[in-house]
């Protein structure tokens, strides 16, 4: 059973985001009225009341993201003002002795709450506005990610933990022209089938198919000269929950309907492990058509942009899920194997990963603006232009079905449909 809860009027304009801190006891939103406000539960009649609220940027605010509480209470926005924001809950008494941004510190939220967030550093490298921020797991220190419409990934990195003050720029990179690590003739390649994941190609073979298929294929066209604009594209970044893979991140840019799996070394620039795209070329794989038949240009649907991506926790797979919403309305579930212990010696780690669509859902018909896991990686959810947050789950048989669907407005349509496809335990 699905209970839920509504929250009338929370911000002035349109709601951009939600995040939950880590105990899931607060939460935090954004809005395009640039203004965030943190919300606390009433564990006792299990409420949501304001407990801060404050003016963070001068532009519509995009993505705000929680860091891990070991580092303190700290917030980080991303905005349409082209900067990135981090901001530290203290007391009133602390407050008042250490204020190093003092001219943008928030006012005095209302309710006579005694916490208040101050801004304690303000990072504007990017070039275009700032479309989602995200901290990077707990045990690779306090840095954090983000990504902007000029398609580059930064990764800052923390140098004065106690202050807060000062960032590093350690990584600036520009997804759509990122190398990838794998060598042509040892390229790995698996596409699935919209519900299993059972069909792969494994070494040259599939590497000469996908490069065969990939070389036939015209050049990207923009949707009716849409597709250079802001409104038309996606931008979304989601880290790699597991710390023994090293520093990975999923990302995405612009109009291309693909995700980059992007490994992050200190020793040298990143590089891509792995490409997910549910391309014609990757039907044809999954469809064992490998006889050199291709796609006319006729026949190659206009790719849409994905617009979110969660990487989901791990709970001890031998593999991830990786969660993709697009503008098309679907909702797909990547299936990612990493390289085997024995590949770790090769420098070439990234040529032995592999990916295939575990599940592909259309149900939203609409743009799908997120997707999120639940803490042991195993229920979807995904929030559409519908109006619906729609729940997936995996059966026994490893087969995703529908969970569920929440709205505010109930339908008797949708009711039904809840009672009929509920997700086998």
């Amino acid at each position: 059973m699905i209970q839920t809860g509504l929250i009338q009027n929370v911000h002035d304009d349109l709601l951009t985001d939600v995040s939950y801190d880590f105990y899931g006891l607060n939460f935090a939103t954004c809005s395009l009225d640039q203004k965030i406000k943190v919300w606390l539960l009433d564990e006792s009649t299990g409420t949501w009341s304001v407990e801060d609220e404050w003016k963070a940027h001068d532009a519509a605010i995009s993505k705000v993201s929680w860091a891990h509480p070991e580092f303190g209470t700290i917030l980080a926005s991303a905005s349409f003002d082209r900067t990135v924001k981090i901001w530290e809950q203290m007391t009133s008494a602390a407050t008042t002795e250490l204020q190093p941004n003092t001219s943008s510190a928030p006012q005095q939220a209302s309710g006579g709450s005694s916490s208040r967030w101050s801004e304690r550093a303000a990072l504007v490298d990017a070039r275009g506005t700032v479309r989602a921020v995200e901290f990077a797991p707990h045990h690779f220190g306090l840095k954090l990610a983000t990504v902007s419409t000029d398609n580059h990934l930064r990764i800052y990195e923390c140098l004065e933990q106690s202050l807060l003050t000062t960032w590093q720029l350690s990584e600036e990179v520009d997804v759509t022209s990122l190398p990838i690590a794998s060598r042509p003739s040892s390229h790995s390649v698996a596409f699935g089938t919209p519900t299993h994941t059972n069909a792969t190609l494994d070494g040259a073979s599939a590497s000469l198919v996908a490069q065969a298929l990939q070389q036939s294929q015209p050049p990207l066209q923009a949707r009716g000269g849409l597709g250079n604009r802001e409104a038309d594209g996606g931008w979304c970044i989601s880290w790699c929950k597991e710390r023994y893979w090293g520093e990975v991140i999923a990302a995405g840019c612009g109009i291309s309907g693909t995700i980059k799996v992007i490994q992050i070394s200190p020793s040298r620039r990143p590089t891509t492990l792995l490409t997910l795209d549910p391309s014609p070329a990757g039907k044809l794989l999954a469809e064992g058509n490998t006889a050199g038949a291709v796609p006319s240009e006729s026949d190659t649907p206009t790719p849409y942009a994905v617009t979110t991506v969660a990487w989901a926790p791990s709970c001890g797979r031998s593999y991830h899920l990786i969660a993709t919403g697009s503008r098309d309305g679907h909702v797909r579930i990547w299936k990612v194997k990493p390289a085997e212990d024995s590949d770790m010696e090769d420098d070439s780690v990234g040529s032995k990963w592999t990916a295939s669509i575990a599940a592909d859902f259309d149900n939203h018909r609409s743009a799908v603006g997120r997707v999120e896991w639940n803490i042991t990686g195993t229920i979807l959810s995904s929030a559409g232009n519908d109006g619906r947050v729609r729940l997936w789950k995996a059966t026994i048989g490893g087969v995703w079905r529908p969970a569920g669907s929440i709205g505010v407005e109930q339908t008797e349509e949708e009711d039904a449909s809840m009672d009929e496809n509920p997700a086998a335990d």
